[in-house]
């Protein structure tokens, strides 16, 4: 008999890593603007993505549909209990946007508050997303099918912190795809930020990768019980040497690479994620199958994703070429 659960639980979590990637680096340059104020170069650096970053809100907009019709109980005690870090993550992404298209047409004296808008909605979008995969690691209260904690459960310190760590690694997101997509100064500026920011977001993996286990004992026996203490071993040991190869592919001026390694240490971090709550969609308790919506349900949801998907991959993946390459100081898209 088919799992329509975990094959739905596949579809949210590829949606998911998808935004996390395509959103990632495309909220990475909000979040560098304050380390760079030149005009010409900040415009480099939004022109990179001006093509393709409407596009990227498609996975994130799937991942929560799919969500909805196939897990409707894990839909519905996220949006209680993360009503207000998801609200705040939406106004910061419509911000965001907005001054997107905004600093291009705006005059000289209001560019400053469009760029300023842009850094407050690329960070307070990117803080949120931290602070609501923090409160799940950290688990809901659930009372039969209803969530009976308190609607500021996700302001502690763990989930904020999360919410930080998020910051730096959509930081080194974006500049390794500054690095891999622009040249001259803008490129060597990119590359001169890159190692500092491995260095943050390794200290803040392996402090998450403390605190997870020490405050959780179910997390804890995950991790380090045998025999799964040798089979998850190697996701710790390739951060580290993803680590290590971004800042030697820095070293060596490399383009391509660093951005590669980043997208494997983004992937190697998604995964501890999913190794620390398998098989539950809400910790500590409500597996995937505790949450799902009838098979029928999930069948029919199936029959159009098995269309759209392959769209947009397609349409995602035609974008990215036509626009591949460096960006130059006089080109844009606006």
């Amino acid at each position: 008999m088919i799992d329509f659960s975990v094959i739905w639980f596949t579809i949210i979590v590829f949606a998911t890593l998808m935004y996390i990637v395509m959103d990632g680096f495309d909220l990475g340059i909000g979040i560098l603007f304050p380390f760079n104020t030149d005009k010409t170069e900040r415009d480099m650096m939004v022109n990179t993505v001006a093509p393709v970053w409407d596009g990227n809100e498609t996975w994130l907009v799937l991942g929560g549909a799919g969500l909805y019709g196939a897990f409707p109980l894990a839909y519905s005690v996220l949006a209680d209990a993360l009503s207000i870090p998801l609200t705040a993550m939406l106004i910061g992404l419509i911000f965001r946007g907005v001054a997107f298209e905004f600093r291009f047409k705006a005059t000289e004296e209001h560019r400053a508050f469009w760029d300023k808008s842009f850094i407050a909605g690329s960070i307070l979008a990117t803080f949120s997303q931290g602070v609501a995969v923090g409160a799940i690691l950290n688990g809901f209260e659930v009372t039969g099918r209803t969530y009976s904690g308190s609607a500021l459960s996700w302001l502690a310190p763990f989930p904020l912190f999360c919410g930080v760590g998020l910051v730096i690694a959509y930081a080194l997101l974006g500049c390794t795809w500054l690095i891999m997509k622009t040249e001259n100064e803008l490129h060597r500026k990119m590359s001169a930020l890159a190692t500092p920011l491995v260095i943050a977001l390794l200290v803040v993996v392996g402090i998450i990768s403390l605190w997870t286990p020490l405050s959780h004992a179910d997390i804890a026996h995950r991790w380090f019980s045998t025999p799964n203490l040798f089979w998850f071993l190697p996701v710790p040991v390739l951060v580290l040497l993803c680590s290590w190869g971004i800042v030697r592919a820095i070293k060596r001026e490399a383009h391509y690479s660093p951005f590669l390694l980043t997208l494997a240490l983004v992937f190697l971090g998604f995964s501890g994620l999913g190794i620390s709550i398998w098989p539950n969609i809400i910790p500590p308790s409500i597996s995937i199958w505790d949450a799902a919506s009838p098979p029928q349900s999930q069948a029919f949801m199936l029959v159009g994703s098995l269309l759209i998907i392959p769209m947009i991959l397609g349409y995602t993946f035609w974008s990215y070429y036509v626009f591949r390459g460096k960006i130059k100081a006089d080109e844009g898209y606006h």
